[in-house]
């Protein structure tokens, strides 16, 4: 049978640049991945590390138990906060249990949660852009929930009340893009001139950010852009708004079985991304399959160095998950 000539035409893959795991991801499962070296399975995730199936498989895998709640950890079990952060009221229910907790929190998603303690303390209304029913907002709201309200649009913008209008301040999921964002921030400037966000006006990561550019630097050149990521990755869903923004179309796939060949009729050049969670060896994976339908030509298109980056996991916490919890070490005195 005579190939498709169209399907068979010779594409070109332009590789965005910096993708896949950003350097909080990578803290995050490394800790996952040492804990279990050091002291074996079980260890207990509460809620996903990362948002990505393929991650997760293999932290499952080599004995990592992901949990919804604490209330099925056993006590005084190893047990970790993924990096999209937890509230004080989660921290304060594994102390109570006698969990040995090590905190995969991002830094970044840490300063955030920083940031909504102070504008609390200062006696603010906090307003958090972003998913209300995200685990990264859950955790921020958790640091001021009498004083913190979600804005997911700009309806939500225009209508909510605060207590002092002078007193107003803004923070924002860090896994948005700079569009979700903006129209929603000049609507509650609008109705709050006093409103207060500590001169840099911007909480988003600058691993989000760099992706998103690499999505727009790549989605200018390319007929179709495929984005690697699960479908509940933040970051991932973003890459793909932010490609459709510019009438380019895009696929979210969660590996290379999610290409259908029927995507390339026409395509001569596709663009290939990866959300924050995705591991490199999925990009390496879909570029083998694009060269058996019609070859690929692999240019990377890089608008950002995070190659001198890092967030070490944290070693102090390590080396105490080894140390009996503190429940357990008064049983064993009394024993």
């Amino acid at each position: 049978m005579t190939a498709n000539p169209v399907e068979r035409a010779h594409r070109t893959v332009l590789l965005g640049s910096p993708t896949s795991f950003c350097t909080g991801v990578e803290r995050a499962i490394d800790t996952v991945r040492e804990l279990l070296d050091r002291y074996g399975p079980p260890v207990y995730v509460r809620r996903q590390i990362v948002h990505n199936v393929h991650v997760l498989a293999e932290l499952r895998e080599r004995g990592a138990v992901f949990v919804a709640e604490l209330d099925e950890v056993p006590d005084g079990a190893i047990t970790v906060f993924s990096a999209h952060g937890v509230s004080p009221a989660v921290r304060q229910a594994a102390a109570a249990r006698g969990l040995r907790v090590v905190d995969a929190t991002c830094p970044l998603v840490a300063r955030v949660h920083a940031k909504a303690r102070r504008f609390a303390r200062a006696g603010h209304t906090v307003l958090l852009i972003g998913h209300a029913d995200h685990e990264e907002t859950e955790g921020t709201v958790g640091e001021a929930p009498h004083r913190t309200v979600v804005i997911e649009n700009e309806r939500d913008a225009a209508a909510v009340q605060v207590a002092d209008p002078d007193r107003v301040a803004y923070l924002t999921q860090t896994t948005l893009t700079p569009g979700d964002t903006a129209g929603i921030v000049a609507t509650l400037r609008s109705r709050f001139p006093a409103l207060v966000d500590e001169g840099d006006g911007d909480d988003i990561c600058f691993a989000t950010r760099n992706r998103q550019w690499a999505a727009r630097a790549v989605a200018g050149q390319a007929d179709l852009v495929l984005v690697i990521g699960s479908a509940n990755s933040s970051n991932s869903q973003r890459l793909v708004e932010v490609v459709r923004s510019m009438g380019v179309p895009a696929q979210l796939i969660d590996d290379a079985a999610g290409v259908n060949p029927r995507w390339l009729d026409g395509v001569r050049s596709v663009g290939l991304l990866a959300g924050a969670s995705a591991p490199r060896r999925l990009l390496d994976g879909v570029i083998a399959v694009l060269r058996d339908h019609g070859g690929a030509d692999v240019t990377e298109i890089s608008v950002a160095d995070e190659s001198g980056i890092a967030f070490v996991p944290p070693r102090a916490q390590l080396q105490a998950a080894g140390e009996p919890s503190p429940s357990h070490a008064e049983e064993r005195e009394s024993a």
